[in-house]
Protein backbone atom coordinates (compact mmCIF):
# COMPACT_ATOMS: atom_id res chain seq x y z
CA UNK A 1 0.00 0.00 0.00
CA UNK A 2 1.13 3.56 -0.79
CA UNK A 3 -0.09 6.78 0.82
CA UNK A 4 -0.08 10.20 -0.81
CA UNK A 5 -0.73 13.57 0.83
CA UNK A 6 -1.53 17.01 -0.51
CA UNK A 7 1.31 19.41 -1.11
CA UNK A 8 1.23 22.46 1.17
CA UNK A 9 1.70 24.97 -1.69
CA UNK A 10 -1.83 24.58 -3.10
CA UNK A 11 -3.49 27.45 -1.18
CA UNK A 12 -4.03 29.62 -4.27
CA UNK A 13 -5.86 26.81 -6.05
CA UNK A 14 -8.01 26.38 -2.92
CA UNK A 15 -8.69 30.13 -2.76
CA UNK A 16 -9.51 30.57 -6.48
CA UNK A 17 -13.20 29.49 -6.33
CA UNK A 18 -13.70 31.82 -3.33
CA UNK A 19 -12.05 34.85 -4.96
CA UNK A 20 -15.24 36.57 -6.13
CA UNK A 21 -16.95 36.37 -2.71
CA UNK A 22 -13.76 37.77 -1.14
CA UNK A 23 -13.65 40.65 -3.63
CA UNK A 24 -17.27 41.53 -2.84
CA UNK A 25 -16.71 41.11 0.90
CA UNK A 26 -14.28 44.08 0.89
CA UNK A 27 -16.78 46.80 -0.15
CA UNK A 28 -19.36 45.43 2.29
CA UNK A 29 -16.86 45.68 5.15
CA UNK A 30 -15.69 49.08 3.88
CA UNK A 31 -19.24 50.47 3.86
CA UNK A 32 -20.10 49.05 7.26
CA UNK A 33 -16.83 50.32 8.70
CA UNK A 34 -17.22 53.78 7.15
CA UNK A 35 -20.80 54.08 8.43
CA UNK A 36 -19.88 52.86 11.92
CA UNK A 37 -16.84 55.13 12.28
CA UNK A 38 -17.89 58.07 10.08
CA UNK A 39 -14.54 57.89 8.28
CA UNK A 40 -13.73 56.59 4.79
CA UNK A 41 -10.11 55.87 5.79
CA UNK A 42 -11.28 53.82 8.77
CA UNK A 43 -13.76 52.05 6.47
CA UNK A 44 -10.93 51.07 4.11
CA UNK A 45 -8.88 49.81 7.06
CA UNK A 46 -11.82 47.81 8.44
CA UNK A 47 -12.52 46.39 4.96
CA UNK A 48 -8.89 45.32 4.57
CA UNK A 49 -8.83 43.82 8.07
CA UNK A 50 -12.09 41.96 7.41
CA UNK A 51 -10.81 40.44 4.16
CA UNK A 52 -7.48 39.66 5.81
CA UNK A 53 -9.22 37.89 8.69
CA UNK A 54 -11.35 35.87 6.28
CA UNK A 55 -8.28 34.86 4.27
CA UNK A 56 -6.62 33.87 7.57
CA UNK A 57 -9.58 31.62 8.44
CA UNK A 58 -9.42 30.08 4.96
CA UNK A 59 -5.67 29.52 5.36
CA UNK A 60 -6.27 27.65 8.64
CA UNK A 61 -8.99 25.52 7.00
CA UNK A 62 -6.66 24.82 4.06
CA UNK A 63 -3.82 23.79 6.37
CA UNK A 64 -6.18 21.41 8.17
CA UNK A 65 -7.37 19.99 4.84
CA UNK A 66 -3.79 19.48 3.62
CA UNK A 67 -2.71 17.81 6.86
CA UNK A 68 -5.77 15.56 7.05
CA UNK A 69 -6.25 14.47 3.43
CA UNK A 70 -4.64 11.20 2.40
CA UNK A 71 -5.07 8.97 -0.65
CA UNK A 72 -4.21 5.29 -0.26
CA UNK A 73 -3.55 2.93 -3.16
CA UNK A 74 -3.71 -0.81 -2.53
CA UNK A 75 -4.25 -3.97 -4.60
CA UNK A 76 -7.98 -3.63 -3.77
CA UNK A 77 -8.39 -0.05 -5.03
CA UNK A 78 -8.10 3.60 -4.05
CA UNK A 79 -9.29 5.31 -0.87
CA UNK A 80 -9.42 8.99 0.04
CA UNK A 81 -9.88 10.12 3.65
CA UNK A 82 -10.03 13.70 4.90
CA UNK A 83 -9.90 15.57 8.20
CA UNK A 84 -13.69 16.08 8.27
CA UNK A 85 -14.43 12.35 8.38
CA UNK A 86 -15.27 11.69 4.73
CA UNK A 87 -13.94 8.44 3.29
CA UNK A 88 -14.31 7.47 -0.38
CA UNK A 89 -13.40 4.00 -1.68
CA UNK A 90 -13.22 2.82 -5.29
CA UNK A 91 -12.34 -0.77 -6.13
CA UNK A 92 -10.24 -1.20 -9.28
CA UNK A 93 -12.97 -3.22 -11.00
CA UNK A 94 -15.61 -0.51 -10.34
CA UNK A 95 -13.67 2.41 -11.84
CA UNK A 96 -15.32 3.70 -15.01
CA UNK A 97 -13.05 6.49 -16.21
CA UNK A 98 -10.68 9.35 -15.48
CA UNK A 99 -12.62 12.60 -15.48
CA UNK A 100 -13.01 16.00 -13.83
CA UNK A 101 -14.10 15.68 -10.19
CA UNK A 102 -15.77 18.61 -8.44
CA UNK A 103 -15.22 19.11 -4.71
CA UNK A 104 -17.60 21.71 -3.31
CA UNK A 105 -16.40 23.60 -0.23
CA UNK A 106 -19.44 25.86 0.14
CA UNK A 107 -23.14 25.62 -0.61
CA UNK A 108 -24.09 25.86 -4.29
CA UNK A 109 -26.83 28.43 -3.65
CA UNK A 110 -25.87 32.03 -4.49
CA UNK A 111 -25.80 34.60 -1.73
CA UNK A 112 -27.08 38.12 -2.30
CA UNK A 113 -29.96 40.57 -2.17
CA UNK A 114 -33.12 40.20 -4.19
CA UNK A 115 -32.57 42.19 -7.39
CA UNK A 116 -28.96 42.87 -6.37
CA UNK A 117 -25.59 41.21 -6.76
CA UNK A 118 -25.48 37.44 -6.27
CA UNK A 119 -22.26 35.60 -5.41
CA UNK A 120 -21.56 31.88 -5.36
CA UNK A 121 -18.38 30.04 -4.38
CA UNK A 122 -17.37 27.64 -7.12
CA UNK A 123 -16.31 24.05 -6.74
CA UNK A 124 -12.68 22.97 -6.71
CA UNK A 125 -12.19 21.01 -9.95
CA UNK A 126 -9.43 18.46 -10.54
CA UNK A 127 -8.86 15.31 -12.53
CA UNK A 128 -9.40 12.00 -10.78
CA UNK A 129 -10.88 8.51 -10.80
CA UNK A 130 -14.64 8.14 -11.22
CA UNK A 131 -16.83 5.09 -10.73
CA UNK A 132 -19.09 3.14 -8.37
CA UNK A 133 -17.82 3.06 -4.80
CA UNK A 134 -18.48 3.52 -1.12
CA UNK A 135 -18.76 6.82 0.73
CA UNK A 136 -18.62 7.21 4.52
CA UNK A 137 -19.74 10.62 5.75
CA UNK A 138 -19.27 12.33 9.10
CA UNK A 139 -22.33 12.52 11.38
CA UNK A 140 -22.34 16.34 11.26
CA UNK A 141 -22.44 18.03 7.87
CA UNK A 142 -24.35 20.95 6.37
CA UNK A 143 -27.89 20.28 5.12
CA UNK A 144 -27.02 21.42 1.57
CA UNK A 145 -24.26 18.78 1.43
CA UNK A 146 -26.55 16.07 2.81
CA UNK A 147 -29.14 16.95 0.12
CA UNK A 148 -26.50 16.88 -2.62
CA UNK A 149 -25.20 13.48 -1.54
CA UNK A 150 -28.75 12.10 -1.32
CA UNK A 151 -29.19 12.97 -5.01
CA UNK A 152 -26.10 11.00 -6.11
CA UNK A 153 -26.93 8.00 -8.31
CA UNK A 154 -26.83 4.59 -6.63
CA UNK A 155 -26.36 1.30 -8.49
CA UNK A 156 -29.56 -0.68 -7.71
CA UNK A 157 -27.76 -4.04 -7.91
CA UNK A 158 -24.78 -3.31 -5.68
CA UNK A 159 -25.90 -0.29 -3.63
CA UNK A 160 -22.65 1.49 -4.57
CA UNK A 161 -22.71 5.25 -5.11
CA UNK A 162 -21.38 7.18 -8.10
CA UNK A 163 -18.34 9.10 -6.84
CA UNK A 164 -15.02 10.58 -7.82
CA UNK A 165 -11.68 10.70 -6.06
CA UNK A 166 -9.92 13.98 -6.97
CA UNK A 167 -6.33 12.82 -7.37
CA UNK A 168 -5.40 16.12 -9.05
CA UNK A 169 -6.17 17.94 -5.79
CA UNK A 170 -3.44 15.87 -4.12
CA UNK A 171 -0.95 16.03 -7.00
CA UNK A 172 -1.82 17.91 -10.22
CA UNK A 173 0.67 15.72 -12.14
CA UNK A 174 -0.53 12.42 -10.63
CA UNK A 175 -0.82 10.67 -14.00
CA UNK A 176 2.96 10.91 -14.53
CA UNK A 177 3.95 9.96 -10.99
CA UNK A 178 3.58 7.05 -8.56
CA UNK A 179 -0.23 7.37 -8.45
CA UNK A 180 -0.32 7.03 -12.23
CA UNK A 181 1.93 3.96 -11.92
CA UNK A 182 -0.69 2.32 -9.67
CA UNK A 183 -3.41 3.04 -12.23
CA UNK A 184 -1.23 1.75 -15.09
CA UNK A 185 -0.56 -1.45 -13.12
CA UNK A 186 -4.19 -2.19 -12.19
CA UNK A 187 -6.30 -0.36 -14.80
CA UNK A 188 -4.16 0.59 -17.82
CA UNK A 189 -7.33 0.94 -19.91
CA UNK A 190 -8.23 4.11 -17.99
CA UNK A 191 -5.09 5.91 -19.16
CA UNK A 192 -5.30 4.74 -22.78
Amino acid sequence: MDEFRMRPGSFLAFLAPLLMPLVLFFPVCLLLGAIATGSTAAGVLIGALGVGALIGVLAIKHRRMVAGTVVRFSPQGVELADAHGFRLRLAWARMERIDVVESRMAGPRPIGRLGGVHVRAGALRSVGLVGWGERDVPPRMPPWMRAQLAAVPVDPETGLQWLGIPLGAVDPLWERGPMGDWVRRHRPDLLA
